[in-house]
C-alpha cells in the first residue's frame, strides 16, 4: 500500500517553502498521522554533488549556460538517492511523505530556459523520465507559493547560500532576468497541472507564516 506525497512548491526563492512544509509537517504530526518531510536538493548527501557544482557555477557561470536537459538529471539522480535510501519503505508502507522541492522544481526552473514552443516536450521528457524511467513517485498533491518575484528578491538579499553558509548567492539567485523568466514560467506549470494556488501577497502585504499555513492544511486534508 502506497503512501500519500503532497510537495510544497513555489516559482520563486525565499518564498517559504521550507517553514511552510515544517508547519504542514507540524500539524499532521499533531493529528496523529504517520509523517515525514524531505527537501530537493538534498545538500546532506553525496548524490548532490553534481547539483552543487551546478548551483555554483562550475558548468557555466549563468543557468542558461547548463541545458535544461543536462540539468535535470543533475536534479533527478539526487531525488532518485534520497527515495531509495531514504523514504521509499516508508513511503510504500503507507506513509505521508511532505516534499520542499521535488520534479516539479525542474519543471519549474529547467523549462523556464525553453523557447514556449519547445516547452511542452521537455516537460513531457521531464515526466517520463522521472516517473517512469527513474521511477520515482508521482505526487498526489503540488501546493504551489505564489510569491511574485519582486517580493522574493527583496526576501533574498539577506539570506545566506543553503548549501555554503555564505551570503553569495547561486547561479539561479543572482541573475534577476532568469528569476523573472523561472516566476512566469512557474504559473503557465501550475495552471497545465492544475496546482493547488495559494495567493502569499493580500493587499501589497505578505501574508502571515500562520495564515499561510492554516490554507494549506486545509487543502491537503482533503487529499488524506
Amino acid at each position: 500500500m502506497s503512501g500519500k506525497l503532497i510537495i510544497i512548491e513555489s516559482g520563486s526563492d525565499a518564498s517559504g517553502k521550507a517553514t511552510q512544509s515544517k508547519e504542514l509537517l507540524k500539524k499532521l504530526q499533531k493529528d496523529g498521522y504517520n509523517v515525514k518531510k524531505v527537501e530537493y536538493p538534498n545538500y546532506e548527501s553525496e548524490s548532490s554533488t553534481l547539483v552543487k557544482m551546478y548551483l555554483r557555477g562550475d558548468f557555466g557561470k549563468n543557468a542558461d549556460d547548463v541545458d535544461a536537459y543536462i540539468a535535470s538529471t543533475f536534479f533527478t539522480a539526487d531525488r532518485y538517492a534520497s527515495y531509495k535510501t531514504e523514504w521509499e519503505e516508508f513511503y510504500k508502507s503507507g506513509g505521508i511523505i511532505i516534499a520542499d522541492r521535488y520534479t516539479t522544481s525542474n519543471m519549474v526552473h529547467q523549462a523556464s530556459k525553453m523557447e514556449e514552443n519547445e516547452r511542452d516536450k521537455y516537460l513531457d521528457w521531464l515526466d517520463d523520465y522521472e516517473y517512469n524511467l527513474f521511477k520515482i513517485p508521482r505526487p498526489d498533491e503540488v501546493v504551489f507559493l505564489n510569491v511574485p518575484v519582486e517580493y522574493s528578491i527583496k526576501l533574498m538579499e539577506n539570506r545566506n547560500n543553503k548549501f555554503t553558509g555564505e551570503k553569495e548567492k547561486d547561479i539561479h539567485e543572482k541573475d534577476i532576468n532568469y528569476l523573472k523568466k523561472t516566476y512566469k514560467n512557474s504559473l503557465y506549470i501550475a495552471e497545465k497541472y492544475n496546482w493547488e494556488k495559494v495567493e502569499c501577497v493580500e493587499n501589497n502585504e505578505l501574508r502571515t507564516i500562520e495564515d499561510i499555513s492554516e490554507e494549506i492544511y486545509n487543502i491537503v486534508k482533503k487529499k488524506l
